[in-house]
């Protein structure tokens, strides 16, 4: 490992939670949207699209940077695996309801893609988080309001664990962070397995 290197992360997503959790771990991370088109990874199952969005990501925003020997970037992606689906984001909120309908009072899980590149280095390292959600068999009502809230519009598998949605689920069995949309305890060991101490990201 080479000590005289700064390091610097670099976020190829545009969700502030997984800037939050970076943020209140002591990561000051500078976010890069990627921009790339979600749609065109296509995968049979949540842990292959996890990933695979997440890997675009990254590699994505890696390539329009400038080198520094210092940067690593992040992709990260969440999916949802429901009764034999993949739910990314709802289409609308017609689908959105639709969803909750289903999911109240079932679990599925939670799969977080996350693909860390060495913008110099050229080593990579990814894994996928997966974290079990046990739904609330919450009212019409209840989803109705949801819905109209567009909290679980913007979101994998129209919920979300740090926001409103969060009074919708009993119980995880896993990260929470994973949940989120970003799992910090993989991320340690990602960034370990590429000789970078996550301290070495601290803000100082």
């Amino acid at each position: 490992m080479q000590t005289d290197i700064v390091y610097r992360l670099v976020l190829a997503s545009a969700s502030p939670a997984r800037r939050a959790l970076l943020t209140g771990a002591g990561i000051d991370a500078e976010v890069v949207v990627s921009g790339v088109d979600e749609s065109a990874v296509e995968a049979d199952d949540a842990y292959s699209t996890s990933l695979a969005l997440a890997r675009m990501k990254a590699r994505t925003v890696a390539a329009a940077l400038p080198a520094d020997p210092g940067a690593l970037v992040l992709g990260c992606d969440s999916v949802l695996a429901f009764e034999g689906e993949v739910l990314g984001k709802p289409a609308d909120a017609q689908e959105a309801a639709e969803r909750w309908l289903a999911m109240r009072g079932k679990s599925g899980v939670l799969h977080t893609g996350h693909h860390l590149t060495g913008l110099v280095s050229g080593l990579q390292a990814e894994a996928v988080g997966m974290t079990t959600v046990h739904f609330a068999d919450v009212s019409d009502a209840e989803i109705e309001a949801y819905v109209a809230s567009g909290e679980p519009l913007h979101v994998a598998g129209a919920f979300t664990l740090d926001g409103r949605g969060g009074a919708f689920v009993e119980r995880i069995e896993g990260d929470p962070g994973n949940v989120i949309g970003l799992s910090l305890p993989l991320l340690r060991r990602l960034l370990a397995d590429m000789g970078v101490p996550i301290t070495s990201l601290w803000r100082r």
